[in-house]
C-alpha cells in the first residue's frame, strides 16, 4: 500500500475502528482475496474493536489495490458513510475493486515465472506511521516451491507495525499497587497527602481494564520487594500481561538501565533497575513474552523545573477540581549514590516487553495537589477513561505528557522507558 492510502487509514483509524462493523465483511473480503482465511481467522480474534483494530493494521500491508478492494466491501455491506470518507478523500486512487492474489495463494503448477514482492517495513516507536527501507534490500520475493505450497507468512511475524499483543483473558493479569502515604519520623519523609486519591483511581481505573487489582499500603523498602517478588512467582501462564503501580517518594540512584529508586515508609529504597528486573523471564518465566508494564508516581530527583516561555493557543490544561491556589507537593528526596544490589550489576537481563512510565523527568520533583491527587495519576486516569478504547498505549502516555506539561507555574514532564516489541491496547468493554 503507498504511503498516501496508509495515512489516509491512520487518519481515520478512530472512527472506523468505532464504527466498522467487521462481521459482514469477512465472506467478500475472502471473496477478493483481500485476505486468506488463516488471516481472517488471525485477524478475528478479540471484541469487535480489536478484529476492527488488526484489520486497519493488516489492510496497509495488503498493497496499493487494497484500499478501492476495501471500500466497496464496505458499500456492499451497506457502511455508505465509512465507505464516502475514504473514497472522498483518496480521491487520486484507482477505486474500482481488483482481484488481489495473495501470497499464501501461489501453489507450484503454476507459472514459474510467478513472484510477488511486499515491502517490509521498519517501525517507528510510538507512531502509526512507517518508513520504507531499502527498496533493494527490503523486499520478501515469494517464489512457487518445487513440491507444494510456499508456507504462508503473515505480516505480524515479521515485527513490523501491525504487531498488537493479545489480551484475551480474563482477568487479562495482576495489577499491584503499592501505595506509600504515612512514612516513619525518622525517615524524613513527609506524609504523602493525596496520594489514597491516586490509589483509588488506579484501583478503579484497572480494574475496569479486566485486571484483578491488589492494593499495599505503607510498605517498607524490604516489604515492597516481597511484595513483587511474590507476584513475580504467581503462575502467570492463563493470563496475558502484568502491571505494577507504585506512589511514594523518589529519588535519583545509581543505574545502568532504569534510573531513580522509590522509598518505602522506612526511609529505605529501592530502585527501578530492582524492580523491575524481578519480573525478567528467568525470574518470572511464566511472563516471558508477555507486556509487563510498570507506573511509577514518584519524583526523579530534587531539580524544579520552571519551564521555558512559549506562545501557545491552548488554554492551560488544569485538573478537574484542583485548586489552582493551592500550593502542590512534591515527592521529592536528595539523590541517593547508591545502588540497592551492586552485585546484580553483572547479571541484569536484556529488557523485553516491558514499559516503565515515570511521573516525571529524571532529576525532577513530581508535584502532588493535596486535594485532586498527583498531576500525573489524574491525567493518567483521565486519558485512559477517554481514549483506552481506541488509543495504543504509547500514543495514551503522550497525550499524558503533553497534558502534564501544561499544568502550574513549575513543570513536569512524564516519560517512559519503553522495551514493548508490540502495540499494546487495554482490554476494554
Amino acid at each position: 500500500m503507498e504511503e498516501a492510502q496508509r495515512e489516509l487509514l491512520q487518519q481515520n483509524r478512530l472512527r472506523l475502528v468505532r464504527e466498522l462493523r467487521v462481521e459482514p465483511l469477512w465472506d467478500l473480503m475472502l471473496a477478493q482475496e483481500l485476505f486468506t482465511r488463516d488471516m481472517i481467522e488471525d485477524i478475528q480474534a478479540g471484541t469487535r474493536r480489536d478484529q476492527a483494530r488488526q484489520l486497519i493494521t493488516d489492510l496497509q500491508t495488503r498493497g496499493k489495490r487494497a484500499l478501492p478492494i476495501f471500500i466497496s466491501c464496505l458499500e456492499d455491506t451497506g457502511q455508505w458513510a465509512l465507505a464516502t470518507l475514504l473514497r472522498e478523500s483518496n480521491s487520486t486512487q484507482q477505486l474500482d475493486p481488483i482481484d488481489i492474489k495473495p501470497i499464501e495463494m501461489v501453489r507450484s503448477g503454476e507459472s514459474s515465472s510467478t513472484c510477488m514482492k511486499l515491502p517490509t517495513r521498519s517501525l517507528v516507536p510510538g507512531s502509526h506511521t512507517s518508513k520504507e527501507e531499502d527498496p533493494e534490500a527490503s523486499y520478501l520475493d515469494v517464489a512457487q516451491g518445487a513440491a507444494g505450497p510456499v508456507q504462508a507468512r503473515c505480516w505480524r511475524n515479521f515485527g513490523v507495525v501491525g504487531q498488537v499483543y493479545t489480551l484475551n483473558s480474563d482477568p487479562c493479569g495482576y495489577c499491584l499497587i503499592i501505595n506509600n502515604v504515612d512514612f516513619h519520623a525518622s525517615s524524613g519523609l513527609s506524609v504523602r497527602t493525596g496520594s489514597n486519591i491516586d490509589c483509588e483511581k488506579m484501583q478503579k481505573r484497572f480494574q475496569a481494564l479486566y485486571f484483578a487489582v491488589e492494593v499495599k499500603c505503607n510498605l517498607s523498602a524490604q516489604a515492597m520487594g516481597a511484595a513483587l517478588q511474590q507476584l513475580a512467582k504467581r503462575d502467570h501462564s492463563a493470563l496475558d500481561c502484568c502491571v505494577v503501580v507504585i506512589l511514594s517518594h523518589g529519588c535519583q540512584a545509581s543505574h545502568i538501565q532504569f534510573p531513580g529508586a522509590i522509598y518505602g515508609v522506612d526511609g529505605a529504597s529501592i530502585s527501578v533497575e530492582t524492580i523491575v528486573n524481578i519480573f525478567s523471564g528467568s525470574r518470572c518465566p511464566s511472563l516471558g513474552g508477555k507486556p509487563k508494564l510498570f507506573f511509577i508516581q514518584a519524583c526523579g530527583g530534587d531539580q524544579r523545573d520552571h519551564g521555558f516561555q512559549v506562545s501557545s493557543n491552548t488554554p492551560e490544561d488544569e485538573s478537574p477540581g484542583s485548586d489552582p491556589d493551592s500550593d502542590p507537593e512534591t515527592d521529592a528526596t536528595p539523590f541517593q549514590n547508591n545502588f540497592d544490589q551492586p552485585d546484580a550489576v553483572a547479571s541484569l537481563p536484556t529488557p523485553s516487553d516491558i514499559l516503565v512510565s515515570y511521573s516525571t523527568f529524571p532529576g525532577f520533583v513530581s508535584w502532588r495537589d493535596i486535594k485532586s491527587g498527583s498531576w500525573y495519576i489524574e491525567t493518567l486516569d483521565r486519558m485512559l477513561d477517554m481514549w483506552a478504547d481506541d488509543e495504543d498505549l504509547l500514543s495514551i502516555l503522550l497525550m499524558v505528557s503533553n497534558a502534564v506539561s501544561a499544568k502550574g507555574t513549575y513543570k513536569q514532564i512524564p516519560g517512559c522507558f519503553n522495551f514493548l516489541r508490540k502495540r499494546f491496547f487495554f482490554k476494554t468493554k
